[in-house]
């Protein structure tokens, strides 16, 4: 039987002329503004000159959490509701990138990234970081939902205004675990231009990393990959130090390595 399988990447990549218009995270709504402060809307430029966009969510003072497959000179921008008002969000330049080393662009299996940034963040009501899910009991989370600027679907060229958010329901799947991943499946979820944003489940903390969009047939339902945090906290730990001990550190960010718990 033959199966023609698409896999979409979540990655925006688009040229802006004037006003940005609307799109949004499929069958999603807009959020409380402010209500999730350690979103970051990442914007650079191609290797051919094109804007565009990922998500990520803020670890630290200095280190933002995105997909690998988010290729940009990024800047950071931070405390951002809708794109179009910037007065008050701050914007700090990613200084270093840290895919991850198992990353495979074939298949898209490690495809996580940590941004170090060229100068710490100011945190405030409406800049924080997010917790990072440790690694429990095999069961899968609930409560969970996504949130980005991302497209609305795949006629629309731009990004949203404002930053949307869908709940989805992860999926038990044997195929998903072996690939490190949460899954979800369905019509509503995150779309291009989402990529590198958080999972986010019940007890607040970032399960996932916004990933890939699979579908085998045009009529089959669309499963929603999430990089599964918990089976990289070491990675991440090692590189972030977000898991200083209180006598070494008392910020976010800046432990020595040999000091990670």
């Amino acid at each position: 039987m033959f199966l023609h399988c698409e896999l979409l990447i979540l990655i925006l990549v688009l040229t802006l002329h004037g006003q940005v218009q609307t799109g949004e995270i499929i069958g999603g709504q807009e959020t409380v503004p402010h209500s999730r402060p350690y979103m970051v809307l990442l914007e650079g430029r191609t290797q051919d000159g094109k804007l565009t966009h990922c998500g990520g969510f803020l670890l630290s003072e200095d280190f933002v959490m995105t997909a690998a497959h988010c290729r940009a000179d990024y800047k950071a921008l931070l405390g951002v509701h809708n794109v179009h008002n910037r007065a008050d969000i701050q914007t700090i330049p990613v200084e270093k990138k840290y895919p991850h080393e198992d990353y495979n662009e074939d298949d898209y299996k490690g495809d996580i990234m940590l941004l170090k940034l060229s100068s710490k963040a100011i945190f405030s009501k409406d800049v924080k970081p997010i917790a990072l899910a440790d690694q429990g009991d095999g069961s899968l989370p609930t409560n969970c939902a996504v949130s980005g600027w991302g497209r609305l679907d795949q006629n629309s060229i731009y990004m949203s205004d404002v930053l949307m958010e869908v709940d989805v329901t992860l999926v038990d799947s044997e195929k998903c675990p072996q690939d490190n991943v949460y899954c979800s499946e369905g019509e509503t979820g995150p779309y291009r231009g989402d990529s590198g944003g958080p999972l986010v489940c019940g007890d607040g903390k970032a399960y996932g990393v916004v990933s890939i969009l699979h579908q085998e047939m045009p009529d089959a339902p669309k499963r929603y990959s999430y990089t599964k945090i918990p089976d990289y906290r070491s990675w991440i730990d090692s590189i972030s130090g977000v898991r200083c001990p209180l006598r070494v550190c008392n910020t976010l960010s800046g432990c020595p390595q040999n000091n990670l718990l």
